[in-house]
């Protein structure tokens, strides 16, 4: 029998203290100290690694490859003032244990079983590149699950079209390089590629992108991996999809990811897309606050 593991509290920054004489000008009241608990979620051949905090309708955030659940850096405290925000490393990725050969899984799964974990019924569930398409893929596997969509850098599960495929050609490199050098070289392969060259509007963020893709092992996308897909895939089953969606993309956002959507905003019943301006596919840490006012704005309509 797995047993659960016990959530630790932690404080991240606490009020700070002041003191003056009477002529000293009136202390600015601090921020409210920001409460964030943290644990390990247990799964057939491993653990999640978790984090929320805040109180209100729940937002669950998914990150996307090469990275772990700091791509939400941005987003987790900002938006936790006024819902409870949960993000998690997927599996294989961060702090979450690497797949198992011979132990079958998969990301929708184990999205639930966060959820569950957490005592959570439905969620808003948001999902950055890889992470729309596991949130799509869980968004069609439990509908009864989520009270909204959020694809960001939209991707689903099962697409395929000559920039996808032009892509894909380019991150076989980065893979390669993963599995025979290590994931240093991965990194800087995928920094490199032509696709990803395009897209980085902002220096920062692409160091931003680039320090949590060093801690990556690689091994979930360069090696063998148990993972379940979604039958039928989520591509073919779009129209499916029963939640208040809102398909987020960018002016530069890579190429395949804009023909997605199109694709949801096409087929999905009750999506709605936006397009941010002077920005790409790292469109939450280039322009996170202008990204954060849509997050609440939808979120806050979806839970009416």
């Amino acid at each position: 029998m797995i047993r659960s593991v016990s959530a630790m509290v932690l404080v991240l920054w606490a009020v700070a203290a002041c003191s003056g004489s009477l002529d000293d000008p009136a202390p600015t009241e601090s921020p409210a100290p920001v409460e964030i608990e943290v644990g390990r979620v247990p799964v057939p051949g491993g653990e999640l690694y978790y984090e929320t905090a805040g109180s209100g309708e729940p937002v669950v955030f998914v990150h996307g490859n090469a990275g772990d659940l700091r791509h939400w850096d941005l987003q987790f405290e900002a938006v936790a003032d006024e819902f409870r925000v949960i993000r998690y490393d997927v599996r294989g990725f961060g702090r979450s244990t690497d797949p198992v050969p011979g132990v079958p899984f998969s990301h929708h799964d184990d999205l639930a079983a966060v959820l569950d974990h957490l005592g959570v019924e439905r969620a808003h569930v948001a999902g950055w590149s890889m992470g729309s398409g596991i949130a799509i893929d869980f968004a069609l596997a439990f509908p009864e699950r989520t009270t909204s969509l959020i694809s960001v850098g939209p991707w689903v599960n099962g697409f395929a079209s000559d920039a996808s495929r032009e892509m894909s050609s380019q991150m076989g490199a980065v893979f390669r390089a993963g599995r025979e050098e290590g994931s240093e070289a991965a990194v800087a392969a995928w920094v490199a590629a032509p696709f990803w060259i395009a897209t980085v509007r902002d220096p920062e963020a692409g160091n931003r992108f680039r320090r949590i893709a060093a801690a990556q092992s690689f091994l979930p996308s360069s090696g063998p991996n148990p993972r379940v897909a979604l039958r039928p895939p989520a591509v073919d089953r779009t129209e499916e999809i029963a939640a208040p969606t809102l398909i987020v993309t960018a002016e530069y956002d890579i190429p395949a990811d804009v023909e997605v959507a199109d694709l949801l905003e096409r087929t999905v019943p009750n999506a709605q897309r936006v397009t941010m301006p002077g920005t790409g596919h790292l469109m939450h840490m280039e322009r996170f606050d202008d990204f954060n006012s849509l997050v609440r704005d939808f979120v806050q309509t979806a839970a009416r």
